[in-house]
């Protein structure tokens, strides 16, 4: 039997060759003639094989068929090669690489522009490490020994699905100092994928979370990966422009509304007309300016201050905030219905410290985007400063720590970060830490990612921690997490017996 292959898709760029061969190989095209003939046929395509022994049959076979094949032999080889503005497929060998090296090859994994198939035996592939990453990251998996052909076959079908899938997602450096988004873990890989789903719709959408997480970019990355992407983006910070002045930045005035109004003056809602208009610090809004922007919500028109014309209006809100709406609702000091139309779909940001491995990754991030600004070259942080930066709380999020990083890089004496020089010498102390403060931490460290994954519905939580909502809610008690509840914040009944499967 014969296997038909899908018709290729062009690629913009192949991948480039590396040098270092030793380590990295990038195989040169066959020379028989039926396999130049064949990568003659078609535009070559770009392939990433890893595996600690790669099969050079497999790869002459891939090559007749019009791949670039490129070789990595290890997890720091593959990182190397991977572009995350390049669309290819991939060959990931699980078989050829013990179980702890597998953990390295995950990040390279999760690369959305890679179509992975996974190579595995079948004692292998009963493996829960080596399941959960194919059934997280691949496309498809093979027992081997398999034919060629239909390696070849399910690697044309993944690149041609990557090829409709957009790059991944990092919008552009934003000049202010704030930084682009950056993230592993799985409550930011969670993040991207939410804002791919909610872009394609026109709903209003409210974005959660504490002051210096990155809710502004959050919501240009909506904007640029929607339908309106070509249209303005247009930003407001309602708790930055006084009260009285409010009402004539939304939605304008016209000549001679008021003293000092000696020309028509366009509002920010309706500069974003056909495009995204983001209120920022939506909390702040004053009931004046809420029943206003809620009226132009239910009719889509806007009169600006002064005049009587009503002038429709075709903009997405995004609104966002660090406010608990909840509780302000419940005070009396912001509108409920105001809320509900605005919060149609919820994006909730995680807070730097649930976010893991993240803070040194972005702290590798932000040295490598600003140790220009230092005369030394700084190659990286000490030990004791990665302790201290997991160490720290980061009330002020991902903001405060593009300021320390930026900070010790220009008073940085060595070429290496201290934690002095982040100013968090303080946290480094953990070698004193009790073997209890240690289950302690990390239990409240579980206890807020499940909260966080699963947007504090407690029930939902509990389940992911294989224990009771009783347990839990006591729990959050413990560890002063019962503000994160404020969702789902009843106090619970029942039985405290572990949640079963």
């Amino acid at each position: 039997m014969t296997l038909a292959l899908p018709k290729e898709m062009p690629v913009g760029r192949p991948i480039e060759a590396v040098t270092n061969r030793a380590a990295v190989t990038t195989v040169a095209p066959v020379t028989a003639a039926a396999g130049a003939a064949g990568a003659r046929a078609q535009a070559e395509r770009p392939l990433l094989y890893v595996s600690r022994t790669p099969d050079d049959t497999l790869i002459a076979h891939l090559q007749s068929r019009g791949w670039h094949v490129a070789v990595a032999r290890s997890a720091h080889d593959l990182g190397r090669l991977v572009k995350t503005d390049v669309a290819c497929a991939g060959i990931v060998d699980l078989a050829s690489f013990s179980l702890r090296d597998l953990g390295g090859l995950e990040a390279s994994l999760r690369q959305q522009q890679i179509g992975w198939i996974a190579l595995a035996t079948s004692e292998r592939i009963t493996d829960p490490e080596v399941r959960r990453l194919v059934r997280h990251y691949c496309f498809d998996y093979v027992k081997v020994p398999v034919a060629n052909a239909t390696i070849d076959y399910l690697v044309g079908h993944a690149f041609g699905m990557v090829t409709l899938c957009e790059p991944e997602l990092a919008p552009p450096v934003d000049e202010s100092g704030d930084d682009e988004m950056v993230g592993t873990c799985e409550a930011m890989q969670q993040l991207f994928r939410t804002i791919r789903k909610v872009a394609n719709t026109d709903a209003s959408v409210f974005i959660s979370g504490e002051s210096g997480t990155g809710k502004e970019l959050t919501a240009l990355a909506i904007h640029e990966r929607s339908p309106r992407r070509k249209a303005p983006f247009v930003a407001i910070n309602c708790g930055a422009i006084p009260h009285h002045l409010l009402q004539s930045e939304l939605f304008g005035y016209e000549r001679g509304a008021f003293t000092g109004a000696s020309q028509r003056k366009i509002g920010r809602v309706e500069a974003a007309d056909g495009g995204t208009l983001l209120l920022d610090e939506i909390g702040d809004l004053p009931l004046e300016s809420q029943a206003s922007l809620l009226r132009f919500l239910q009719e889509g028109k806007i009169e600006r201050l002064g005049g009587r014309e009503s002038i429709p209006v075709d903009v997405r809100i995004i609104s966002a905030t660090h406010v608990d709406l909840e509780g302000a609702m419940r005070e009396g000091h912001f509108r409920a219905d105001l809320f509900h139309r605005l919060c149609v779909l919820r994006v909730d940001e995680p807070p730097l410290r649930a976010r893991g491995k993240d803070i040194e990754i972005l702290a590798h991030h932000v040295l490598h985007k600003f140790k220009i600004d230092s005369a030394r070259k700084i190659r990286g942080f000490t030990p004791s400063a990665i302790e201290a930066m997991y160490n720290y709380n980061w009330p002020g999020n991902v903001r405060e720590l593009i300021n320390r990083v930026r900070r010790a890089i220009v008073m940085a004496e060595n070429k290496l970060i201290s934690a002095d020089d982040l100013d968090l010498a303080q946290f480094t102390e953990q070698q004193t830490m009790s073997l209890a403060q240690a289950r302690e931490a990390a239990e409240k460290r579980a206890i807020e990612a499940a909260l966080l994954r699963h947007r504090h519905r407690l029930n939902e939580a509990a389940a992911d921690l294989n224990i009771s909502r009783v347990t839990l809610y006591r729990l959050m008690g413990h560890h002063g997490l019962r503000e994160m509840g404020a969702v789902d914040d009843k106090p619970p009944f029942g039985a405290d017996d572990p949640v079963q499967e």
